[in-house]
């Protein structure tokens, strides 16, 4: 089973962030095997961060929430609350199989919050630029809550029409950028 975690720092939060770093890494590699992407995102201005997307391949509902709250950032405080639904990996591959590489372009992450009826279901048919893209589920997989995406973009705006606008209660757009353990 997929699941994406969205963790949102709290305000003033990256000196603790930084001071957890090796210990974040650490507790991520252990699940390096079935990550599908992940990394942080950042305020407008492109260098602060403003939380870290983990799209994971876990057993199950209970094994996902423990990877969220268990997460050492989370357990010391650092963030202000954490999306964690179950996800459907319609491209069918990792961040680090995207064609396009970690280089060239901005990246984002779109995060479609769902009104009503299932929206934007084959939105991978045509795009080249997603890096990650699927629909956001209830922990049985069966309601659909909304769609998230990581694509390449030339501006937040183009991002932001990945998305179908009046088929969502919100459309979020984050910068994101590739993550894990430099190399």
């Amino acid at each position: 089973m997929e699941f994406f975690c969205y963790h949102r720092d709290r305000a003033g939060s990256w000196p603790l962030r930084k001071e957890l770093r090796e210990e974040h890494w650490s507790y991520m590699d252990r699940y390096a095997a079935q990550m599908i992407a992940r990394g942080p995102t950042f305020a407008p201005d492109g260098r602060t961060p403003t939380g870290s997307v983990h799209i994971v391949d876990l057993p199950d509902p209970a094994a996902a929430r423990a990877f969220a709250f268990d997460e050492p950032n989370y357990q010391a405080g650092a963030y202000r609350d954490v999306l964690l639904r179950r996800w459907h990996n319609t491209l069918g591959r990792t961040m680090w199989d995207f064609p396009g590489g970690r280089t060239g372009g901005d990246r984002y992450l779109v995060l479609g919050l769902g009104a009503g009826e299932a929206a934007d279901l084959d939105v991978s048919a045509d795009r080249e630029e997603l890096i990650a893209c699927g629909p956001l589920l209830s922990d049985d997989g069966v309601m659909w809550l909304g769609t998230a995406a990581l694509v390449r973009a030339e501006d937040p705006d183009e991002a932001r029409a990945l998305l179908t606008p009046d088929r969502y209660a919100e459309i979020e757009v984050h910068a994101w950028a590739f993550g894990g353990r430099p190399s």
